[in-house]
């Protein structure tokens, strides 16, 4: 066993291709970071088997900021600290107490069903996007339920693109400090078990294909080409990890990453 790094920030993005938000502690369960993409739109031009809409048809949406109405219940499971007393597991939750409301990028709020919103979001787009509200019980992720990136590997991009990368490109759920300089390091952890903290233990599956989302800029939504063309040359389309959660439990900002085999 070593220790290979630390976390150096917990995201979460309760809807799937809106902005995400930074998170002191997060709980880590099987269907992935609670609270994490529980809510998608869905657009009735989507291809079968990838129904949602996302930045790749509306770029603007990386501009919306999503917000728990009741950010106690959205924490972590209401009964997580009875389970961890007995550790009890896996533990369940009511999402219908996790309501969620949508800044627009002109500061306006609205609840997440509202028509008003989805006019909004359908603006210059093709007119067959007609859109609805997807809710889910597990993170509506593109692959495996956790999602992971090491700094390293945004500045080692940053150098081959000779462009200031911003990790929030890469939407991940959790952001490695690891400690070898080398960018990619992430890499390494697939096919092994990582324990986060003093509980917390994910598999790491598989590294994860990139598509066009990454070459948004986080804030402006501009594109820069050259990050995708980057990876897709240089890193076989990846960039970060794709996990699974095998122990329950509450990671932290700053917790130690420990290389279990």
């Amino acid at each position: 066993m070593s220790i290979v790094g630390k976390v150096d920030s917990l995201w979460r993005y309760p809807v799937k291709s809106m902005r995400g938000e930074e998170l002191e502690e997060a709980f880590a369960g099987y269907p992935g970071v609670y609270g994490d993409r529980i809510f998608a739109f869905k657009s009735s031009a989507s291809p079968t088997g990838f129904p949602y809409f996302t930045a790749r048809e509306q770029r603007k949406l990386l501009q919306y900021r999503p917000r728990f109405r009741f950010p106690d219940k959205a924490a972590r499971p209401v009964n997580l600290t009875e389970a961890d007393k007995i550790g009890a597991g896996p533990l369940s939750a009511d999402i219908s107490e996790l309501i969620v409301d949508i800044e627009t990028p002109e500061g306006k709020t609205f609840p997440i069903d509202d028509p008003a919103l989805i006019d909004i979001l359908r603006n210059e787009v093709d007119e067959k996007h007609q859109l609805t509200v997807m809710r889910s019980h597990r993170a509506m992720t593109d692959c495996r339920p956790v999602s992971i990136f090491s700094l390293q590997s945004a500045r080692e991009l940053s150098e081959e693109t000779e462009t200031p990368i911003d990790k929030r490109r890469f939407r991940a759920n959790v952001y490695l400090d690891l400690a070898s300089d080398n960018g990619f390091g992430e890499n390494e952890l697939v096919g092994r078990s990582v324990k986060f903290g003093p509980k917390v233990i994910v598999r790491v599956l598989e590294r994860d294909p990139r598509c066009a989302i990454i070459t948004l800029d986080p804030d402006t939504s501009e594109r820069t080409p050259a990050v995708l063309k980057t990876v897709a040359q240089a890193h076989e389309g990846t960039a970060g990890v794709y996990g699974a959660v095998i122990v329950e439990g509450m990671l932290h900002k700053g917790d130690s990453v420990e290389l279990l085999d």
